[in-house]
C-alpha cells in the first residue's frame, strides 16, 4: 500500500469513528399483548410502579430509568430517583418534561384516565402485568429488549427460571391444601386464580378457596370465607409477623386456621410485587404451608 492510499484508509476510519452510531428498532409485546416499537433501545424510561422500577432494574436498565413512583425503593439505587407520584396521582406534566423514550406502566397501579392522557402524548408505554410466575422473568427479558440491556436481562431471567423450578421441583407433589389469601382486612378481601398470587398458591400445592371466583379482586364476607372451609389462612404484612390485619379472625374460635395456628404471613414486598422478590415470598409461603401438613403450629423466622 503507497503512502497516499494508507492516508486514505486512516482518513476513512477516521470519519467511521466519528460518525454516529444508529441503533437499529426494538419492540417488544407488553402484557397486553400490544405490541410497543421504538425507533432504538430506550434511553430515558420512567417507572410508574414499584414493581416496574424493579424489573427495570433486573434487567439491567437501572441507569436508563429518570424517573420513579413512591414506594419505588428497590433495589437502593431506586430510592434516589426524581419521584412523579404515586397510585393515586401523577404529575403528568413532569413526567413529559423529562422527555422519556419508553413508560412503563402497571395498569391497576395508575389511574386509567392519566393513562390515557399519557398516550395523547404519543409517548410508547409498556403496560407491566405478569399474571404468573413464568411471566416475570419473561417481562425481564422483554424490557430488556426495549432497553437494548438483553444480556444481563436473559441473565436475571435465566436465574429467575432455575430458582422458580427449584421450588416446583420441591412442593409440587405436597398433599393440597385448602387456602384463603387475605390481601386486606377493611373491607375483606382476596384474588382469585387469574391472580399472581394464586400461582404462588398452586406452586406451594395450596387449593385457593375462591380461585374460581369471576372477580379479580373480590371482597367477601367472613360468613363465605368459613363455608369455604380453608385449611390455612395467608396474607401479607409490612414486616411478615402476625398484626391487627388478622386479628378478627380470633373471634372466630372454630375456623380451622385459627383453631390449628395456621396463619402464614409474608413480608408485603415479597408476595405484593410482581418481581423476582416474589420467589422469597413463595419459599416462606411453602415452608408454612409444611408445618401445616405436619400438624404444627406455623411459625416463620423474621424476615
Amino acid at each position: 500500500m503507497n503512502l497516499n492510499a494508507g492516508l486514505a484508509v486512516a482518513a476513512l476510519t477516521l470519519l467511521a469513528c466519528a460518525m454516529p452510531a444508529y441503533a437499529a428498532p426494538v419492540s417488544a409485546l407488553d402484557d397486553d399483548g400490544r405490541t410497543v416499537s421504538l425507533a432504538g433501545p430506550a434511553m430515558r424510561i420512567v417507572s410508574l410502579a414499584p414493581h416496574t422500577t424493579e424489573l427495570l432494574f433486573a434487567a439491567g436498565a437501572g441507569d436508563k430509568v429518570v424517573a420513579n413512583v413512591r414506594y419505588g425503593d428497590y433495589p437502593a439505587a431506586a430510592r434516589a430517583l426524581p419521584v412523579v407520584g404515586d397510585s393515586h396521582g401523577l404529575d403528568l406534566e413532569r413526567i413529559a418534561a423529562l422527555k422519556p423514550d419508553l413508560i412503563v406502566v402497571w395498569m391497576h397501579g395508575s389511574s386509567a384516565g392519566q393513562i390515557d392522557r399519557l398516550k395523547a402524548l404519543k409517548l410508547p408505554i409498556f403496560h407491566s402485568e405478569p399474571r404468573s410466575l413464568p411471566q416475570i422473568g419473561d417481562s425481564i427479558r422483554r424490557l430488556g429488549v426495549l432497553a437494548g440491556t438483553q444480556p444481563a436481562a436473559d441473565a436475571a431471567a435465566d436465574a429467575f427460571a432455575r430458582d422458580l423450578a427449584a421450588l416446583e421441583q420441591r412442593y409440587r407433589q405436597r398433599p393440597p391444601l385448602r387456602v384463603f389469601y387475605q390481601i386486606w382486612h377493611k373491607p375483606l378481601m382476596t384474588v382469585n386464580d387469574k391472580h399472581l398470587i394464586s400461582d404462588v398458591v398452586r406452586l406451594c400445592g395450596g387449593v385457593n378457596v375462591f380461585g374460581s371466583h369471576p372477580t379479580y379482586v373480590p371482597t367477601v364476607s367472613a360468613e363465605a370465607v368459613i363455608a369455604a372451609q380453608p385449611q390455612v389462612l395467608a396474607t401479607s404484612t409490612l414486616d411478615g409477623q402476625v398484626d391487627d390485619s388478622v386479628g378478627h379472625w380470633r373471634a372466630f374460635k372454630h375456623f380451622e386456621p385459627i383453631a390449628k395456628q395456621a396463619v402464614v404471613t409474608i413480608p408485603s414486598d415479597h408476595i405484593s410485587r410482581h418481581t423476582p422478590r416474589i420467589l422469597l415470598g413463595a419459599k416462606r409461603m411453602c415452608e408454612g404451608f409444611e408445618q401445616v401438613r405436619a400438624g404444627q403450629p406455623v411459625k416463620l423466622p423474621a424476615p
